[in-house]
């Protein structure tokens, strides 16, 4: 036969692959999320995030060090306060003595420049009732009032040595209140990270153990609904006008048509979160001998990218940088 087409012919060896390969993964390219909780003297185990554990502030050090070695581009960090110390309007959030901004802290003094120390600037982990702001008299969340709280929490992070803050509680115009008061504070080197698409997802759950949440109900009033896509870009319009230094989808694998379509349209970088459920699944799958666990993790990871992913957070950054390296 002559003539005929033969992509395989690329195919035939690693090194040829190698070579033609469209999509790359590095360890640059990876984020941590890791949880830092108050009062632990040793992490403890996250019962639906096999590997993953809540850090006392000590294993959140060596860990973020072992992250540094590996190469990883940068760590997102949750606080889990005691839930003695949660409120109605999440005080231990801002507080400079709450656990989320004391390991913000201990990740400055420890890996300094080295890396990425990025904050989540929400309040659901602090609140007594595990929304994402502050409630209204008739219970809805109250957007205005959770801005407030939001800029000093924003404070209290950049404060505490962030350097990117993760806008992640899909309150409207977050980012705009949030860059004005950084910005009327001094704080004009500190950055947005915003959750430009967040989906009220299903897949959510593990995180919800991950932080000791107290939601009870969902969050479908302020988190995108998963039907619409149209939305999601009016979102990414308003957050890049607002001055977002950072854009994000999140989940990541069930939006990968979203995070496409933000990835073509963003004039900044664009962030993509493989979030707990994700993480779950292909583990628990691994575990039972279904998939191949390593080959799993790197083409999900590397289908991210290929949506148009610069950033991926994902639970598996250390160990896929050390395979990667």
């Amino acid at each position: 036969m002559t003539g005929m087409d033969r992509p395989r012919r690329l195919r035939r060896t690693p090194a040829l692959r190698r070579l033609v390969a469209e999509t790359t993964l590095e360890p640059r390219q990876l984020v941590l999320p890791m949880f830092v909780a108050d009062g632990l003297a040793e992490p403890r185990p996250i019962g639906s995030m096999p590997g993953v554990v809540q850090h006392s502030l000590d294993s959140l050090r060596k860990t973020a060090v072992e992250a540094v070695t590996a190469g990883v581009g940068g760590i997102m960090l949750f606080g889990v306060p005691r839930p003695e110390d949660k409120d109605a309007v999440g005080s231990a959030a801002s507080d400079p003595r709450g656990i989320l901004n004391r390991g913000l802290r201990a990740l400055a003094d420890e890996v300094g420049d080295s890396t990425v120390v990025m904050a989540d600037t929400c309040l659901d982990e602090f609140t007594d009732h595990g929304h994402c702001g502050v409630l209204a008299a008739d219970g809805a969340v109250d957007n205005d009032a959770t801005l407030d709280r939001y800029v000093e929490m924003a404070l209290a992070q950049a404060e505490a040595g962030a350097d990117l803050l993760g806008t992640s509680g899909m309150m409207d115009g977050q980012v705009g209140a949030i860059r004005h008061g950084l910005d009327a504070a001094g704080r004009v080197d500190t950055g947005i990270l915003a959750y430009s698409a967040k989906y009220a997802s299903a897949f959510y759950g593990p995180f919800r153990e991950a932080v000791g949440s107290s939601l009870e109900g969902d969050r479908r009033t302020y988190q995108q609904d998963p039907a619409n896509r149209r939305e999601a870009i009016r979102e990414l319009d308003l957050d890049l006008a607002e001055g977002a230094d950072i854009v994000m989808v999140k989940p990541a694998m069930s939006y990968l048509d979203i995070l496409r379509e933000v990835a073509d349209r963003s004039t900044v970088p664009v962030a993509a979160y493989q979030i707990s459920g994700e993480y779950a699944m292909i583990a628990a799958a691994a575990e039972r001998g279904w998939i191949d666990r390593r080959g799993a993790i790197l083409e999900s990871l590397t289908s991210i990218r290929r949506a148009g992913a610069d950033i991926v957070l994902t639970y598996w950054a250390t160990e896929a940088a050390n395979w990667l390296s």
